[in-house]
Protein backbone atom coordinates (compact mmCIF):
# COMPACT_ATOMS: atom_id res chain seq x y z
CA UNK A 1 0.00 0.00 0.00
CA UNK A 2 1.60 2.91 -1.25
CA UNK A 3 2.25 5.81 1.50
CA UNK A 4 1.02 9.88 0.69
CA UNK A 5 4.07 11.91 0.02
CA UNK A 6 2.90 15.06 2.18
CA UNK A 7 3.46 19.07 0.84
CA UNK A 8 5.51 21.02 2.59
CA UNK A 9 7.02 24.26 2.40
CA UNK A 10 10.47 22.94 1.41
CA UNK A 11 8.71 20.46 -1.37
CA UNK A 12 6.72 23.68 -2.59
CA UNK A 13 9.67 25.70 -2.90
CA UNK A 14 11.73 23.47 -4.91
CA UNK A 15 9.37 22.93 -7.20
CA UNK A 16 9.22 26.75 -7.34
CA UNK A 17 12.77 26.78 -7.50
CA UNK A 18 12.64 23.60 -10.24
CA UNK A 19 10.10 25.91 -12.51
CA UNK A 20 12.24 29.41 -11.78
CA UNK A 21 15.59 27.86 -13.14
CA UNK A 22 13.85 26.23 -16.44
CA UNK A 23 12.45 29.87 -16.98
CA UNK A 24 15.81 31.52 -16.47
CA UNK A 25 17.46 29.24 -18.00
CA UNK A 26 16.06 28.36 -20.91
CA UNK A 27 13.14 31.24 -21.11
CA UNK A 28 13.26 32.27 -24.66
CA UNK A 29 13.03 28.78 -26.24
CA UNK A 30 9.54 28.36 -24.55
CA UNK A 31 8.44 31.90 -24.63
CA UNK A 32 10.19 33.38 -27.76
CA UNK A 33 12.95 35.99 -27.80
CA UNK A 34 10.82 39.25 -28.26
CA UNK A 35 9.11 38.22 -24.75
CA UNK A 36 12.03 36.78 -23.68
CA UNK A 37 13.78 40.82 -24.39
CA UNK A 38 10.74 42.34 -22.85
CA UNK A 39 11.09 40.28 -19.33
CA UNK A 40 14.78 41.13 -19.32
CA UNK A 41 13.89 45.04 -19.43
CA UNK A 42 10.69 44.73 -17.22
CA UNK A 43 12.15 42.00 -14.62
CA UNK A 44 16.27 43.14 -14.73
CA UNK A 45 17.39 40.44 -11.99
CA UNK A 46 16.88 36.94 -13.11
CA UNK A 47 19.77 35.59 -14.88
CA UNK A 48 22.91 36.25 -16.30
CA UNK A 49 22.63 38.32 -19.62
CA UNK A 50 25.65 35.81 -21.42
CA UNK A 51 22.94 32.80 -21.81
CA UNK A 52 21.34 33.27 -24.86
CA UNK A 53 18.43 31.75 -24.27
CA UNK A 54 17.67 32.96 -21.41
CA UNK A 55 14.41 34.81 -19.90
CA UNK A 56 15.86 37.63 -18.19
CA UNK A 57 18.71 39.55 -17.22
CA UNK A 58 20.87 40.32 -13.83
CA UNK A 59 20.45 43.37 -12.57
CA UNK A 60 24.42 43.42 -11.47
CA UNK A 61 25.40 43.51 -15.36
CA UNK A 62 23.85 46.91 -16.29
CA UNK A 63 24.87 48.03 -12.96
CA UNK A 64 28.62 47.45 -13.44
CA UNK A 65 28.34 49.32 -17.27
CA UNK A 66 26.77 52.16 -15.66
CA UNK A 67 29.57 52.54 -12.82
CA UNK A 68 31.79 52.19 -15.91
CA UNK A 69 30.01 53.95 -19.38
CA UNK A 70 28.35 56.90 -17.12
CA UNK A 71 29.33 57.54 -13.65
CA UNK A 72 33.68 57.01 -14.15
CA UNK A 73 33.11 58.50 -17.81
CA UNK A 74 30.84 61.62 -16.54
CA UNK A 75 32.98 62.53 -13.97
CA UNK A 76 36.48 62.26 -16.12
CA UNK A 77 35.13 64.48 -19.08
CA UNK A 78 33.17 67.04 -16.96
CA UNK A 79 33.49 66.82 -13.12
CA UNK A 80 29.87 67.01 -12.71
CA UNK A 81 27.30 64.99 -11.92
CA UNK A 82 24.61 65.29 -14.52
CA UNK A 83 21.43 63.30 -15.83
CA UNK A 84 23.74 61.86 -17.72
CA UNK A 85 24.79 59.64 -14.80
CA UNK A 86 21.91 60.06 -13.00
CA UNK A 87 19.08 58.56 -14.78
CA UNK A 88 20.29 55.45 -16.18
CA UNK A 89 21.60 54.42 -12.56
CA UNK A 90 18.43 55.55 -10.73
CA UNK A 91 16.52 53.52 -13.51
CA UNK A 92 18.37 50.07 -13.24
CA UNK A 93 18.03 50.62 -9.15
CA UNK A 94 14.14 51.46 -9.32
CA UNK A 95 13.02 48.78 -11.87
CA UNK A 96 15.17 46.21 -9.70
CA UNK A 97 13.51 47.69 -6.32
CA UNK A 98 10.28 47.57 -8.18
CA UNK A 99 10.82 44.24 -8.62
CA UNK A 100 12.26 43.16 -5.06
CA UNK A 101 9.77 45.43 -3.10
CA UNK A 102 7.32 42.04 -3.76
CA UNK A 103 9.81 39.34 -3.05
CA UNK A 104 12.85 40.82 -0.52
CA UNK A 105 15.68 38.32 -0.33
CA UNK A 106 13.42 35.41 -1.34
CA UNK A 107 14.86 35.47 -5.08
CA UNK A 108 17.94 34.08 -3.80
CA UNK A 109 16.23 31.46 -1.77
CA UNK A 110 13.47 30.84 -4.30
CA UNK A 111 14.56 32.22 -7.77
CA UNK A 112 18.09 32.43 -8.51
CA UNK A 113 19.59 29.47 -10.84
CA UNK A 114 22.55 29.21 -9.38
CA UNK A 115 21.15 28.86 -5.90
CA UNK A 116 18.86 25.98 -7.04
CA UNK A 117 22.01 24.20 -8.74
CA UNK A 118 23.67 24.40 -5.87
CA UNK A 119 21.16 23.06 -3.62
CA UNK A 120 20.49 20.48 -5.75
CA UNK A 121 24.13 19.07 -5.73
CA UNK A 122 24.15 19.43 -2.20
CA UNK A 123 20.89 17.18 -2.04
CA UNK A 124 22.92 14.91 -3.73
CA UNK A 125 26.08 14.55 -1.23
CA UNK A 126 23.13 13.94 1.24
CA UNK A 127 22.26 11.03 -1.25
CA UNK A 128 25.78 9.81 -0.81
CA UNK A 129 26.29 10.23 2.47
CA UNK A 130 29.33 12.30 2.07
CA UNK A 131 30.31 14.51 5.49
CA UNK A 132 28.33 17.75 5.51
CA UNK A 133 30.53 20.94 6.83
CA UNK A 134 28.95 23.68 8.86
CA UNK A 135 30.67 27.04 9.40
CA UNK A 136 30.21 28.07 13.32
CA UNK A 137 28.74 31.51 14.40
CA UNK A 138 32.82 33.03 14.14
CA UNK A 139 33.10 31.47 11.13
CA UNK A 140 30.05 32.81 9.22
CA UNK A 141 31.04 36.25 10.82
CA UNK A 142 34.61 35.98 9.20
CA UNK A 143 32.83 34.84 6.02
CA UNK A 144 30.05 37.85 6.03
CA UNK A 145 32.42 40.73 5.04
CA UNK A 146 33.25 39.21 1.62
CA UNK A 147 30.43 39.94 0.14
CA UNK A 148 30.27 43.63 1.30
CA UNK A 149 33.78 43.94 -0.07
CA UNK A 150 32.61 42.19 -3.70
CA UNK A 151 29.89 45.08 -3.75
CA UNK A 152 32.35 47.45 -3.05
CA UNK A 153 34.81 46.67 -5.08
CA UNK A 154 33.63 44.06 -8.25
CA UNK A 155 30.84 46.27 -8.97
CA UNK A 156 30.74 49.84 -7.87
CA UNK A 157 34.16 50.80 -7.26
CA UNK A 158 36.57 49.23 -10.63
CA UNK A 159 33.62 49.95 -13.05
CA UNK A 160 34.41 53.35 -12.03
CA UNK A 161 38.03 53.49 -11.83
CA UNK A 162 37.63 52.12 -15.41
CA UNK A 163 35.42 54.86 -16.48
CA UNK A 164 37.82 57.53 -15.12
CA UNK A 165 40.88 55.72 -17.44
CA UNK A 166 42.63 54.84 -13.72
CA UNK A 167 42.04 51.24 -15.13
CA UNK A 168 41.87 49.48 -18.68
CA UNK A 169 38.30 49.02 -19.86
CA UNK A 170 38.72 45.36 -18.99
CA UNK A 171 37.68 46.61 -15.75
CA UNK A 172 34.60 47.58 -16.58
CA UNK A 173 32.50 44.30 -15.54
CA UNK A 174 34.82 42.20 -13.44
CA UNK A 175 31.95 40.25 -11.41
CA UNK A 176 30.83 39.39 -14.43
CA UNK A 177 33.69 37.72 -15.82
CA UNK A 178 34.50 36.01 -12.15
CA UNK A 179 30.41 35.35 -11.36
CA UNK A 180 29.99 31.52 -11.29
CA UNK A 181 26.26 31.68 -12.46
CA UNK A 182 27.15 32.96 -15.93
CA UNK A 183 28.99 29.60 -16.14
CA UNK A 184 26.49 27.64 -14.60
CA UNK A 185 23.45 29.08 -17.19
CA UNK A 186 25.12 28.52 -20.23
CA UNK A 187 26.41 25.22 -19.70
CA UNK A 188 22.90 24.11 -18.70
CA UNK A 189 21.84 26.11 -22.08
CA UNK A 190 24.43 23.63 -24.16
CA UNK A 191 26.73 26.53 -24.54
CA UNK A 192 30.33 26.03 -24.30
CA UNK A 193 31.65 29.50 -25.37
CA UNK A 194 31.60 30.80 -22.19
CA UNK A 195 34.55 28.08 -20.37
CA UNK A 196 36.94 29.87 -23.21
CA UNK A 197 40.03 32.24 -21.84
CA UNK A 198 40.83 35.01 -24.38
CA UNK A 199 44.00 36.16 -25.30
CA UNK A 200 44.14 39.51 -23.34
CA UNK A 201 46.35 38.96 -20.05
CA UNK A 202 43.52 40.43 -18.15
CA UNK A 203 40.76 38.95 -19.70
CA UNK A 204 42.26 35.89 -19.38
CA UNK A 205 43.29 35.95 -15.56
CA UNK A 206 39.56 36.79 -14.86
CA UNK A 207 38.28 34.09 -17.12
CA UNK A 208 40.62 31.37 -15.18
CA UNK A 209 40.03 32.56 -11.49
CA UNK A 210 36.16 32.25 -12.71
CA UNK A 211 36.36 28.71 -14.01
CA UNK A 212 38.20 28.19 -10.92
CA UNK A 213 36.09 29.38 -8.35
CA UNK A 214 32.62 27.68 -10.62
CA UNK A 215 35.07 24.36 -10.19
CA UNK A 216 35.12 25.23 -6.27
CA UNK A 217 31.23 25.62 -5.87
CA UNK A 218 30.72 23.32 -8.22
CA UNK A 219 32.61 20.79 -5.83
CA UNK A 220 31.91 22.59 -2.49
CA UNK A 221 28.43 22.22 -2.74
CA UNK A 222 28.34 18.00 -2.09
CA UNK A 223 30.05 19.38 1.45
CA UNK A 224 29.18 22.81 1.96
CA UNK A 225 25.27 24.28 1.96
CA UNK A 226 24.94 27.04 -0.85
CA UNK A 227 29.03 27.82 -0.52
CA UNK A 228 28.90 30.63 -2.84
CA UNK A 229 25.45 32.21 -1.90
CA UNK A 230 27.81 33.51 1.33
CA UNK A 231 29.69 35.16 -0.72
CA UNK A 232 27.08 36.32 -3.76
CA UNK A 233 27.32 40.46 -4.14
CA UNK A 234 24.01 39.64 -4.92
CA UNK A 235 23.12 38.82 -1.44
CA UNK A 236 24.70 41.87 -0.27
CA UNK A 237 23.05 44.19 -2.78
CA UNK A 238 19.42 42.88 -1.89
CA UNK A 239 20.45 43.07 2.01
CA UNK A 240 20.65 46.95 1.08
CA UNK A 241 16.95 47.03 1.00
CA UNK A 242 15.49 43.99 2.82
CA UNK A 243 14.12 46.38 5.52
CA UNK A 244 12.40 48.39 2.92
CA UNK A 245 10.17 45.18 1.71
CA UNK A 246 6.75 43.72 3.40
CA UNK A 247 7.74 40.29 3.00
CA UNK A 248 10.35 39.20 6.20
CA UNK A 249 11.15 37.15 8.39
CA UNK A 250 9.53 37.30 11.79
CA UNK A 251 10.56 35.91 15.18
CA UNK A 252 9.47 36.50 18.84
CA UNK A 253 11.26 35.67 21.92
CA UNK A 254 10.93 32.23 23.26
CA UNK A 255 13.00 30.52 26.27
CA UNK A 256 13.80 27.17 24.57
CA UNK A 257 15.35 28.92 21.61
CA UNK A 258 19.24 29.41 22.97
CA UNK A 259 19.11 25.47 24.27
CA UNK A 260 17.49 24.63 21.08
CA UNK A 261 19.10 25.76 17.77
CA UNK A 262 17.22 23.31 15.62
CA UNK A 263 16.42 26.36 13.32
CA UNK A 264 20.25 27.22 12.35
CA UNK A 265 21.03 23.39 11.87
CA UNK A 266 17.91 23.97 9.58
CA UNK A 267 19.54 27.16 8.11
CA UNK A 268 21.85 26.67 5.06
CA UNK A 269 23.50 29.75 5.65
CA UNK A 270 24.37 28.69 9.05
CA UNK A 271 22.72 32.08 10.65
CA UNK A 272 23.50 31.83 14.06
CA UNK A 273 21.36 34.62 14.75
CA UNK A 274 17.94 33.11 14.18
CA UNK A 275 18.44 30.91 17.03
CA UNK A 276 19.71 33.35 19.53
CA UNK A 277 17.86 37.04 18.15
CA UNK A 278 14.38 37.63 17.94
CA UNK A 279 12.51 40.79 16.46
CA UNK A 280 14.65 42.55 13.63
CA UNK A 281 18.11 40.84 14.49
CA UNK A 282 16.61 37.15 13.98
CA UNK A 283 16.51 38.60 9.87
CA UNK A 284 19.84 38.59 9.34
CA UNK A 285 21.94 39.70 6.31
CA UNK A 286 22.41 36.63 4.80
CA UNK A 287 18.65 35.16 5.37
CA UNK A 288 17.66 33.92 1.82
CA UNK A 289 14.03 33.63 2.99
CA UNK A 290 14.24 29.99 2.15
CA UNK A 291 11.95 29.35 5.01
CA UNK A 292 13.62 26.05 6.54
CA UNK A 293 13.90 27.38 9.85
CA UNK A 294 10.43 28.23 9.82
CA UNK A 295 9.81 24.33 8.99
CA UNK A 296 11.58 23.13 11.21
CA UNK A 297 10.71 24.94 14.41
CA UNK A 298 8.65 23.17 17.23
CA UNK A 299 7.07 25.38 18.46
CA UNK A 300 3.56 27.07 17.23
CA UNK A 301 3.84 30.29 15.53
CA UNK A 302 7.47 31.53 17.01
CA UNK A 303 9.11 31.84 12.96
CA UNK A 304 6.73 33.32 10.91
CA UNK A 305 7.14 34.74 7.17
CA UNK A 306 4.82 37.73 6.95
CA UNK A 307 4.23 39.84 3.70
CA UNK A 308 2.80 42.83 5.63
CA UNK A 309 0.46 41.71 8.11
CA UNK A 310 -0.40 38.51 6.10
CA UNK A 311 1.41 35.33 7.71
CA UNK A 312 2.30 33.38 4.63
CA UNK A 313 3.84 30.23 6.95
CA UNK A 314 4.21 29.91 10.65
CA UNK A 315 6.16 27.23 12.46
CA UNK A 316 4.34 24.42 13.99
CA UNK A 317 4.88 21.60 16.15
CA UNK A 318 2.87 18.94 14.33
CA UNK A 319 4.42 20.26 11.02
CA UNK A 320 7.62 19.73 12.71
CA UNK A 321 6.72 16.25 13.59
CA UNK A 322 5.92 15.55 10.04
CA UNK A 323 8.73 17.54 8.16
CA UNK A 324 11.17 15.63 10.58
CA UNK A 325 10.21 12.26 9.59
CA UNK A 326 10.79 12.50 5.79
CA UNK A 327 14.28 15.20 5.78
CA UNK A 328 16.72 15.86 9.15
CA UNK A 329 17.04 19.49 9.62
CA UNK A 330 20.73 19.57 8.21
CA UNK A 331 19.24 18.34 4.97
CA UNK A 332 20.00 14.76 5.20
CA UNK A 333 16.50 12.32 3.53
CA UNK A 334 14.98 9.86 4.80
CA UNK A 335 14.07 6.69 2.48
CA UNK A 336 10.26 6.27 1.84
CA UNK A 337 8.59 3.77 2.42
CA UNK A 338 6.10 2.82 -0.54
CA UNK A 339 5.07 -0.90 0.85
CA UNK A 340 3.32 -0.61 4.46
CA UNK A 341 5.50 -3.77 6.62
CA UNK A 342 3.17 -6.94 7.19
CA UNK A 343 1.64 -6.52 10.88
CA UNK A 344 2.94 -8.97 13.08
CA UNK A 345 1.19 -12.12 13.43
CA UNK A 346 -0.83 -12.26 16.99
CA UNK A 347 0.27 -14.56 19.53
CA UNK A 348 -1.73 -17.31 21.05
CA UNK A 349 -2.82 -16.92 24.44
CA UNK A 350 -1.48 -20.52 25.69
CA UNK A 351 1.07 -22.88 24.37
CA UNK A 352 0.32 -25.75 22.39
CA UNK A 353 -0.13 -28.97 24.34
Amino acid sequence: MSERIPLTLGRFRFAVQLAMLVLTVWGAAFVGSYVADRLSTALPALSCAYDNSTGAHCVLVPLQHQMHHRVGEVLAKTGQLTLTMFLPVAMTVLSFFAFFFVLNKAFCGWICPLGTVQEIINRVGRRFNLPLHTLSARGTGRVRPVKWLAVLLLILGLPVLAGLGVLSHGWGNPFCDVCPSRLATTLLSGSTEQLGLRDDPLAFTLGAFGNALFGFVIVGALAIRQPFCRICPMLGWNALFQRLSPLRLVKRQHDKCEQCGICTRACPMDIPEIAREHGRRAFAEDCTLCGRCVEYCPDDGVIQLKWGPLRLFASSREYYKRRVKGESPDGVVKPLRFVRKPAAPARSGGDAS
